[in-house]
């Protein structure tokens, strides 16, 4: 596969990635806390950029929560 194609079928996952994880946080209702979303996302294993993305919020704020839920998951 040449490297055109390699980055099309890349750029599609991605994407896809992306839709799912947005089916997963919307299916939690709108109730749920943007908490609740990140802490589900990241237990899917979405590393915080595509969090931010797909919460439409900043890298910055999804890594201040999952470092709180790491902390209370220690506790």
């Amino acid at each position: 596969m040449d490297k055109k194609t390699e980055k099309k079928v890349f750029d599609k996952l991605e994407l896809m990635i992306k839709l799912l994880s947005m089916s997963l946080a919307n299916s939690l209702g709108p109730e749920a806390t943007m908490t609740e979303r990140a802490r589900i996302l990241k237990i899917a294993g979405l590393d915080n950029a595509t969090i931010a993305e797909v919460l439409n919020t900043t890298r910055q704020s999804i890594s201040v929560l999952t470092a709180n839920i790491r902390r209370r998951k220690s506790r």
